[in-house]
């Protein structure tokens, strides 16, 4: 189909490794129809609905930007989304665009309360992945109620997006209907946003000693 199309596509897929060994991975195919390259996912979740550590083992081949005719993407998948680390390293190795393939949506009982703040603090976060990091953003969610133990199941809220270089959206989906979204991607943005705001150029490398760790108790000194 990609290249039928002369498109790139990203694919999402349940990777069977070996015998027991399962990967949530994304594949990049090329416009030529080769695959690019593999995402693993890294983080795995533990969540109503989303009990992913039982059956996946966290990606072992890093955070990558592949070389496309249409410039660098990153790929992270969907719990991904919400760790700086992976998009900050993804950004390091030249990426121009992160896509975000996502599952993510409200658990029916706690919607009413909480569903708004939800939803908004997963529209944020990604749109601080690009501010932070001076580069593309497009998150790629699911809509429509998914039942797989019964009611009350999960109601995924699309609202997929595209966001530029300093966080403003350009197109964004509805909550509740499949769509898709037409945008342009300009690379003269990604370099006037960070020679104005230059976060990469001024980051403390030197300082930044223990973010390979857990957690850092301060109280033990």
């Amino acid at each position: 189909m990609a290249r039928q199309a002369g498109v790139i596509v990203i694919a999402t897929l349940f990777e069977r490794r070996a015998p027991g060994l399962y990967h949530n991975t994304a594949a990049v195919i090329g416009a030529n129809g080769d695959v690019v390259g593999l995402y693993r996912k890294m983080h795995i979740p533990d969540d109503p609905g989303y009990y992913e550590k039982f059956y996946f083992t966290p990606g072992d081949l890093g955070f990558c930007a592949f070389e496309t005719f249409l410039g660098r993407l990153g790929i992270l998948i969907c719990w991904d989304q919400w760790y700086p680390e992976a998009a900050r390293l993804i950004a390091m190795a030249g990426a121009d665009i992160i896509f975000y393939p996502t599952a993510i949506g409200w658990h029916p009982q706690e919607k009413a309360a909480n569903g708004a703040a939800q939803r908004d603090a997963w529209r944020t976060v990604q749109r601080g992945h690009a501010i932070a990091n001076g580069l593309y953003v497009a998150a790629v969610n699911r809509v429509g109620l998914e039942t797989p133990a019964g009611p009350p199941g999960l109601e995924f809220w699309g609202t997929s997006f595209l966001a530029d270089p300093f966080g403003v959206v350009l197109a964004e989906a509805p909550v509740d209907r499949a769509e898709t979204l037409i945008a342009t991607v300009d690379p003269a943005r990604i370099e006037e946003v960070r020679q104005g705001w230059p976060f990469l150029r001024d980051r403390r490398i030197d300082a930044y000693a223990g973010i390979e760790r857990r957690f850092l108790d301060t109280r033990q000194k």
